[in-house]
């Protein structure tokens, strides 16, 4: 295991980005928490303030933080796909320069369908109702514009259909480009165990670029 890493948070504050941070620190890296309003009282967790729809900020506080990797980590509501892929170039542009690792938390729009490997989790409604569709595309088009990238060290973490708080559990199911299901038929995981992933990743890259999670027992 890699120790001893840098790491900045880009969405600090949000669901996924908090939990990030409690498990990076949890493990004893250093952490950057990039997000408009960062607060923390972890002696390993250095807040930046910064907001991510200004490019220049962006990069200067990215410079600033001098870390291995960057997880992108940030979200609207409602949703705004050019704010998504623009945040996420900018970034993928700054870490090139600076020989960072780019980790990516996206959508499970961007999986294919474990029954029809050939529709994408975005376009089946079986797992993505009309009223989501948006965001699915958000993280479509934020996963193609990674793979348009040249240069950069990036991989993108695809979430089950569902995420949400819960318990750490530290067990979970690694797979590549399709929708996982759990032990119950159910895809899912709790974003305290997508972190643990998330840290994993970070620690020890595996050679999928695309790769997903799921609970389990």
């Amino acid at each position: 295991m890699t120790t001893g890493l840098t790491i900045a948070v880009l969405g600090a504050t949000g669901m996924v980005g908090s939990r990030v941070i409690t498990e990076a620190a949890a493990r004893g890296h250093q952490v950057r928490a990039l997000s408009r309003k960062p607060a923390s009282e972890d002696p390993d967790v250095t807040p930046f303030a910064v907001d991510a729809s200004d490019p220049d900020a962006l990069g200067e506080a990215l410079r600033a933080c001098a870390a291995d990797a960057v997880v992108v980590a940030v979200r609207t509501e409602p949703v705004d796909q050019d704010f998504l892929v623009g945040t996420t170039r900018a970034v993928l542009d700054i870490a090139a320069e600076a020989g960072m690792r780019v980790l990516v938390v996206g959508g499970a729009g961007v999986l294919r369908s474990p029954e029809n490997r050939a529709l994408l989790v975005a376009d089946n409604p079986a797992y993505v109702p009309a009223e989501v569709t948006a965001v699915a595309a958000a993280g479509v088009a934020q996963l193609r514009a990674c793979e348009a990238h040249t240069g950069s060290d990036w991989g993108y973490l695809a979430p089950p259909a569902l995420l949400e708080p819960g318990e750490r559990t530290g067990r979970y199911r690694r797979g590549t480009d399709t929708l996982l299901t759990a032990a119950d038929g159910h895809s899912w995981i709790s974003a305290e165990d997508l972190a643990v992933a998330v840290l994993d990743e970070l620690e020890a890259p595996g050679a999928d670029r695309l790769v997903t999670v799921v609970h389990h027992d």
